[in-house]
């Protein structure tokens, strides 16, 4: 297990809902090659309005349904394992966003697979 603390470089990705790589949605071949590097963590968000550099506006309102809603893709790790991993990411986002952030890393904790799920509380379920 990765371990994590102190300070750490974020990596966001903006890129659009539908966009893909080789039929697969490209947040997704993001996320697995992350995994695959070895990285900390990544998540995917899914905007519900917003533009880029095409400057169209793309919203989830009901009047106007868009068909490529924005999605963001969070990578978080040391600053040398970001930056080995940003070759792979020039070479799987030809159109979108990406930029780097400075961060410090409070709490990096998985769930110890013999715990249960938590309430909204976080106390454990029985």
């Amino acid at each position: 297990m990765t371990r994590l603390t102190g300070s750490a470089l974020r990596v966001t990705v903006f890129v659009g809902e539908h966009d893909t790589w080789h039929r697969k949605p490209l947040y997704s071949e993001i996320v697995h090659r992350a995994h695959a590097a070895g990285l900390a963590g990544a998540s995917v968000f899914r905007g519900i309005e917003g533009f880029g550099a095409s400057s169209l506006i793309h919203t989830s309102r009901l009047l106007s349904l868009s068909e490529d809603l924005p999605v963001a893709v969070v990578i978080v790790d040391t600053e040398e394992r970001v930056r080995a991993f940003l070759p792979r990411l020039d070479e799987l986002v030809t159109e979108g966003l990406v930029i780097l952030d400075p961060c410090e890393v409070i709490r990096y904790a998985g769930r110890d697979g013999n715990q249960g799920e938590t309430d909204t509380r976080g106390r454990g379920s029985s």
